[in-house]
């Protein structure tokens, strides 16, 4: 064999370690993230909130995990994907702990909440870490698999009901700390940056400013807000949702959620492989028409279990496929150099597509009794951006090219 093709091998195995890294730290921080939101349903009787109220403390946390990508997408261009994941897993244990032991009120809960959202800027870390590690041909497939990792939503909805229940609030809260600790010293001690990953050492500032000036940047920022925003609204709501809608108890809200993200957790990785293959282009055009189709599904609000179910599963299903094909579709139009610091802005309004609708689902129960306006305005968002990705892509490339 020869020295290329064993230099070769041994970069294969350390981009394979290290895409597992991440997306065991980014599933652990995902799954705190979304610590609120499975629980909101108690917090909300406990402290008498209104659907309102309940709706602005589920989305609190996604304020910071969205406006925070920002600023820690930049910092992972100057600082490396190793360095910023550990520290992001080490200062969110700051705010698991406080939530768990004195988020005894509407106003903690709020603050505290905020604060774990910095569990939530994870996401800008770890796409720039993997993709660099990556072929360029193979780039979607690896950003597929890391943000496979919001499937920490997907355990926190099934477990985070039943931990508490069995270990107490401040309990599961502290197991989550002593898990975030491990994951943060195992990231130091066996991830690596690439070889070839130098620091940039220009200002946050201005690259940010030359990153807004990339017309993909502002694309893809659209893109995202529908297919990631989408996930994080279904996935921190449902649970009340169903609650309220379909009167179905916390944990059986929290494993019908559980089977929700689940869906798109298999669905994102596919959506990356896809886009290698057929384009980001054609995946997410499938994801946002599909989107929009289930969305309409849902204004006649089917009856559950089984048509219910399915229309959820589907609705899963399109979004995962969309979070997969934007950031193969990053990865294609941005320079390595700058993917850290666009990620960051494209991830940020990801997330804050997933901060408005449950503020928009709460206030429209609340004047309506029903949640039909905002099913309503979900499918006149996902078409039009389905139509806009059809315009505006139109002529690129299915495949990359691969130097």
């Amino acid at each position: 064999m020869s020295t290329e093709a064993v230099g070769s091998a041994s970069r294969e195995r350390a981009a394979g370690m290290n895409l597992a890294l991440a997306t065991a730290a980014f599933t652990l921080l995902f799954w705190a993230w979304n610590l609120v939101g499975p629980l909101a349903p108690a917090y909300s009787e406990r402290l008498e909130l209104t659907p309102t109220q309940t709706s602005v403390l589920i989305a609190f946390p996604v304020l910071v995990g969205s406006l925070g990508r920002i600023p820690v997408g930049a910092l992972t261009d100057r600082y490396g994907g190793r360095l910023m994941m550990a520290a992001v897993c080490f200062i969110s244990i700051v705010p698991v702990l406080l939530i768990g032991f004195f988020g005894n009120s509407f106003a903690t809960l709020l603050v505290f909440g905020f604060l774990l959202g910095v569990a939530g800027t994870s996401f800008a870390v770890g796409i720039p870490f993997v993709g660099a590690w990556h072929r360029p041909e193979r780039r979607g497939f690896a950003t597929g698999v890391f943000g496979a990792g919001m499937g920490g939503t997907a355990l926190s909805a099934f477990l985070t009901p039943y931990l508490a229940e069995l270990l107490g609030i401040a309990a599961t809260h502290v197991v989550m700390a002593a898990a975030l600790t491990a994951m943060g010293i195992v990231m130091l001690l066996f991830s690596s940056n690439p070889p070839e990953w130098r620091p940039s050492t220009a200002a946050v500032l201005p690259r940010m400013r030359e990153a807004l000036g990339i017309k993909a940047t502002w694309q893809n920022m659209l893109l995202y807000a529908i297919a990631f925003g989408g996930f994080v609204a279904f996935s921190t709501y449902l649970p009340t949702l169903l609650h309220t809608a379909y009167d179905f108890a916390q944990t059986e809200a929290g494993l019908r959620t559980a089977g929700f993200s689940f869906t798109a957790i298999i669905a994102r990785p596919l959506g990356g492989v896809l886009s290698d293959r057929i384009g980001p282009v054609r995946v997410c055009q499938a994801s946002f028409f599909g989107t929009a189709a289930m969305a309409v599904a849902l204004v006649f609000h089917p009856p559950a279990e089984v048509p219910a179910g399915i229309v959820f599963v589907l609705m899963a299903f399109a979004l995962g496929l969309g979070t997969g094909g934007v950031f193969a579709l990053v990865a294609r139009l941005v320079e390595p150099a700058r993917v850290g610091t666009v990620t960051g802005m494209v991830g940020a309004a990801g997330g804050l597509g997933g901060y408005f609708p449950p503020m928009v689902m709460g206030a429209v129960l609340e004047l309506t009794g029903a949640y039909t306006i905002g099913f309503v305005l979900l499918a006149c968002a996902a078409l039009a951006v389905a139509l806009y990705t059809s315009r505006a892509f139109r002529g690129m490339p299915d495949r990359a090219s691969s130097v």
